[in-house]
């Protein structure tokens, strides 16, 4: 409705001497304003012609103040009113403002006086208006993402995302076993979903099961249920995963960590569809979608004896190839835009932006921890930057392409030194990758979780962990 900080603005008033005034204020303010000395004349052009403000006197010819307040309210409730009343009618300011006028000013006032209300009135329409702006934006980004550039939340315009959305529409038509390849953080469970949404079993359930993160009997206890009494603590009947999932999907994220004596038993279920509970002996028929995922060479740990073969052939019916975010560096600015306009609503930072500096930063690092630490590099930053504006400096160290070079000493080939500081950028990258989890960074790094603490403090990294 306006540009450039200009509002439309009507005064009515029908003293001369005081419209006049009036609008020398406003005018001073570096506003136009149109005036009128007749209420039923300002209602005939507000209806034609929305007006930001309009400043009106209560008592006027033709309409008085307070019912040209509440038919203008009826015709464009954004219109903000600021009515003028006499000395000493507090009530009938009170009367106004209840009646949705944004406020009110007694005669007699100073030009000081009107100038500060005005101001307080035009601040609170740029404010609305720029959260409007920002609202159609991320709208806007949305629909785009949505029809454009994503499949569900999965974001990316180049060519290998694209011919893994293809892949995603080809294989939700059937039930054949999917397995998703892919680094830590690539997106692999966010596939998982979008095929689950696009197949025939959308309005059943999507049941996630981490096989890496539960021990074996745990495992096997959350994949295929338990009766009570089948261990120490199995106080009732348990369903299992695979129950759950009954005429749905079930997704078997990192797969490659199933225990072999559990892959045995799994191996049977994809073969038959059927199981017993642990301690049972009831067999149980399910019909579900298995969908698996692992960011480990399946094969090698074939190899390796780690895992088995024949369930290797089961899962691998469908393969899908999540590429790491270093391998399609084109899609950083769109699933940048894509978090900030998420994170502008989660952390309520209406105005939040990203300038170029730190854009270029984010395209140059190689992200070994993929579009799951953008996205918390990007939070972070968006937490602790000034301004609702994140730039180069807002951003960990640690975001920046370096070439191996760049790791040697410039005093010499100190050996000590190089080792220190090639391990001091690893553990920044696994604890950036793990989310600050010890465990998890340790893992990653094939230490123990002590020998990571130690690190930690030795490196004066303790502020990384949480």
């Amino acid at each position: 409705m306006s540009s450039s900080n200009q509002y439309n603005i009507l005064i009515v008033e029908d003293s001369d001497t005081l419209r006049e005034g009036i609008v020398r204020v406003i005018e001073k303010m570096g506003q136009r304003a149109q005036h009128l000395s007749d209420g039923s004349q300002a209602l005939s052009l507000a209806q034609k012609n929305p007006f930001h403000l309009i400043v009106t006197d209560y008592k006027l010819p033709g309409l008085d103040g307070i019912s040209l307040l509440q038919k203008v309210k009826e015709i464009a409730p954004e219109t903000e009113v600021l009515v003028i009343t006499a000395f000493g009618t507090i009530e009938l300011a009170v009367d106004a403002v209840q009646k949705g006028a944004a406020d009110f000013i007694a005669k007699p006032f100073s030009p000081e006086e009107l100038t500060l209300k005005v101001k307080k009135i035009l601040e609170r329409i740029k404010e609305r208006e720029e959260l409007s702006r920002i609202s159609e934006e991320n709208v806007y980004l949305r629909d785009q993402f949505e029809s454009e550039f994503n499949f569900g939340e999965i974001v990316g315009n180049s060519p290998v995302m694209k011919e893994v959305y293809r892949t995603i529409e080809k294989v939700a038509k059937g039930d054949s076993s999917v397995i998703i390849y892919g680094e830590s953080g690539t997106g692999k469970e966010l596939v998982a979903r979008a095929i689950h949404k696009a197949s025939s079993r959308s309005e059943r359930a999507f049941i996630r099961v981490n096989c890496g993160a539960l021990a074996e009997g745990v495992l096997e206890s959350e994949l295929f249920g338990h009766e009570r009494g089948a261990f120490t603590g199995a106080l009732k009947r348990k369903k299992g995963r695979f129950e759950l999932a009954h005429q749905g999907t079930i997704f078997l994220d990192e797969i490659g960590d199933i225990p072999l004596q559990t892959q045995v038993k799994l191996l049977r279920v994809l073969q038959e569809m059927e199981f017993e509970r642990v301690g049972g002996e009831e067999t149980l028929q399910v019909d579900v979608r298995i969908i698996a995922a692992t960011n480990k060479n399946l094969k090698a740990e074939i190899e390796k004896g780690q895992f088995r073969e024949d369930l290797y052939y089961r899962l691998h019916i469908i393969p899908i190839h999540l590429p790491p975010l270093r391998e399609r560096k084109q899609d950083i600015p769109l699933l940048t835009d894509f978090f900030v306009a998420k994170i502008r609503q989660d952390l309520k930072l209406p105005n939040l932006t990203i300038d170029d500096g730190a854009m270029e930063k984010l395209r140059a690092y190689s992200w070994p921890g993929n579009v799951r630490e953008l996205e918390n590099v990007l939070e972070r930053a968006a937490v602790l930057c000034d301004e609702e504006r994140i730039r180069a400096k807002d951003l960990p160290l640690m975001v920046e392409q370096r070439e191996a070079a760049d790791f040697l000493p410039t005093n010499g080939l100190d050996l000590n030194q190089t080792l220190e500081s090639v391990e001091r950028k690893l553990i920044e990258k696994a604890m950036a990758e793990a989310d600050g989890i010890k465990t998890d960074a340790a893992k990653r790094l094939g230490i123990k979780t002590s020998a990571l603490y130690y690190k930690l403090e030795k490196y004066g990294l303790l502020k990384l962990a949480r």
